[in-house]
């Protein structure tokens, strides 16, 4: 039979998984092109040849989406497999449309099917949405089986915006390994709190490789998922984390809805913000969707990491974590809560000086008005950040993003980093992780 000519629709993460899992060496089908979306200069680059395996000696190109009706008719390509992450349902099948219209299938890949199985003990930590507290519930996971004698080996979610062939598996175990690495912003955000409770991370693009070599360093593997997607690895304990507030949108997003039906627990989180009605609502949600899951509701205060910056009667500018402000659509995050609890007068606008890159990031994501998102996927776009944080008049930068950002920029006036946690408030991840590890 003629192979199945396919596009693999993506963001620089999935698409790569779903094309090693089940298309790689599979002469069933011939993989044209990727796409490439949400992350900024990811397109215009080639999946290498020694990463696509056999029948691909150039590799795969990879195209911006916008080009997706034209290179299905370049190409004669019979489907089109989706395969990134939060996404609204509506965008979702305009997506579909589009794909239809032009002449091709649209397809969407089963989770189960692109797990990996772990010859060791696996924990998945996932959510409905970017932004919902995946990190600190992964961190209180991760603090619990240390308590317990394990040895954690944290794999997190791909993030490989650099060169691929140099990305393949990625091992970070101290600070010093991210610099070396080429780090984003994005990615120091999530390795950089684990390594600094002395825990090893792994990324990259090949994931049973980076299996292979995790599970030897560990007691348990604790999957640490990006946006809302659903975990490479099959778990025996699967977690996600939802939102109230973001009411409903545990049910209008993909894979998010996905990770609630398949889940053990759902952590609620943010209860200490949230609406009661929207709390009751999103609850009411989880119990329908997966009435067997255990929900375990949490609160995410926000403290000051130096006590002695005082923001009372100040004009500050509130620096966020940047996915969850911009595709996960967010209005403000922990810096905005902080500055606002301890009594700042203003929240200084970032949006008149916005340098470079920077203010096509407001253009794209028009909700955001009075944060400054922490977008660092170059070199140049950290050097625009930080000529946009030193030209606001502003009193003290308030920095919500779980980095040192004064350890990559020099920021030329009062600054402070607002930390969070998970705080349960019926304590049961405990149990839930000490039950798995009996099984």
């Amino acid at each position: 039979m003629k192979a199945k000519r396919v596009i693999i629709i993506g963001a620089a993460g999935r698409d790569f998984h779903n094309f090693n899992t089940r298309f790689r060496n599979n002469p069933a089908y011939e993989v044209v092109a990727f796409t490439a979306f949400q992350i900024p200069g990811i397109a215009g680059r080639r999946y290498p040849a020694s990463l696509a395996g056999k029948g691909y000696p150039k590799g795969i190109s990879i195209y911006e989406e916008a080009e997706l009706p034209e290179l299905i008719k370049k190409y004669k390509v019979d489907e089109c497999v989706f395969s990134y992450s939060d996404v609204n349902f509506v965008d979702l099948m305009r997506k579909a449309a589009v794909v239809n219209a032009a002449g091709a299938d649209f397809k969407m890949l089963d989770a189960e099917s692109t797990m990996l199985k772990s010859t060791k003990p696996v924990i998945a930590v996932c959510a409905v949405r970017t932004g919902c507290g995946k990190s600190q519930t992964s961190r209180a996971v991760a603090g619990i089986l240390k308590s317990l004698g394990k040895k954690v080996v944290i794999v997190r979610h791909p993030m490989p915006y650099g060169d691929l062939e140099a990305e393949k598996c990625q091992r970070f175990a101290s600070i010093e390994d991210m610099a070396k690495q080429g780090c984003t912003i994005e990615e120091m955000e999530e390795y950089e709190p684990h390594i600094k409770e002395g825990h090893i991370v792994y990324a990259g693009v090949d994931y049973a490789m980076i299996l292979s070599r995790a599970q030897k360093e560990a007691d348990v593997v604790l999957w640490d998922g990006g946006n809302n997607d659903t975990p490479f690895f099959k778990p025996d304990l699967y977690i996600t984390v939802a939102d109230p507030l973001r009411p409903g949108h545990e049910q209008l997003y993909y894979p998010g809805m996905t990770n609630v039906l398949m889940s053990d627990a759902v952590v609620l989180n943010k209860i200490d913000s949230a609406k009661k009605e929207d709390i009751k609502l999103v609850t009411e949600n989880i119990k329908r969707l997966n009435p067997k899951c255990k929900i375990i509701e949490a609160r995410s205060p926000v403290t000051l990491a130096d006590k002695s910056v005082s923001l009372k009667g100040k004009k500050v500018l509130v620096v966020e974590d940047g996915p969850t402000l911009t595709h996960g659509e967010m209005k403000y995050g922990a810096a905005y809560v902080a500055a606002k609890a301890h009594g700042a007068k203003e929240i200084v606008s970032p949006i008149p000086y916005a340098a470079g890159s920077i203010k096509g990031v407001y253009k794209k994501y028009s909700h955001l008005v009075n944060i400054l998102p922490a977008m660092g996927y170059s070199k140049t776009q950290v050097r625009e950040l930080e000529k946009t944080v030193n030209a606001v008049p502003c009193d003290v930068v308030v920095i919500g993003t779980p980095i040192d950002l004064g350890r990559l920029m020099k920021i030329k006036k009062p600054s402070v980093r607002v930390t969070y946690d998970l705080q349960e408030v019926r304590p049961m991840l405990k149990k839930l992780v000490a039950d798995m590890l009996r099984k």
